[in-house]
């Protein structure tokens, strides 16, 4: 399974909403600026995360979107559900129940059946709050560690 553009974007998208949650509402252009996504892009999913309940949003010129809750209860499953559909890794998967004809004799199923539990799981623990927090993490280890030693700064 392939993660198209228009999820990883809107991932990217809620990310920096939530990332700004503070600042009330947040103008696409400021989002598409940040992001170095395509203003235009983004306005093809705007309606979806909008009829889902996933933005509020506020017309004019002091207008924009903001997260409809807070960042901890938004899970990265929910969002690529809602813009990939299913999850699953073979066709055959997409369907509860089953209806593949060969799903009794196949040799294979356990081992994509295997794969969609570990993603799905993954991806429905993952909050984007977590995504936030490893993000914060993962910069504070990339930047150089400051040092004082006898009054003089150090950086490695």
């Amino acid at each position: 399974m392939k993660i198209s553009t228009r999820g990883r974007y809107a991932l990217r998208m809620l990310l920096d909403l939530a990332e700004h949650q503070g600042e009330g509402y947040v103008s696409l252009t400021d989002i598409a600026e940040r992001q170095q996504i395509s203003k235009k892009y983004l306005e093809q999913i705007i309606p979806l995360l909008s009829k889902s309940n996933f933005l509020l949003t506020v017309r004019g010129m002091s207008g924009g979107y903001r997260l409809a809750r807070d960042p901890s209860e938004y899970t990265v499953g929910e969002l690529l559900r809602l813009t990939e559909g299913s999850l699953a890794p073979t066709s055959c998967l997409k369907n509860d129940p089953n209806e593949c004809e060969m799903y009794e004799q196949c040799r294979s199923i356990c081992v994509w059946e295997g794969l969609l539990k570990v993603m799905t799981d993954y991806l429905d623990s993952l909050t984007l709050q977590d995504v936030l927090e490893q993000n914060k993490r993962r910069v504070l280890q990339i930047r150089p560690i400051d040092h004082t030693q006898g009054g003089r700064r150090h950086i490695c």
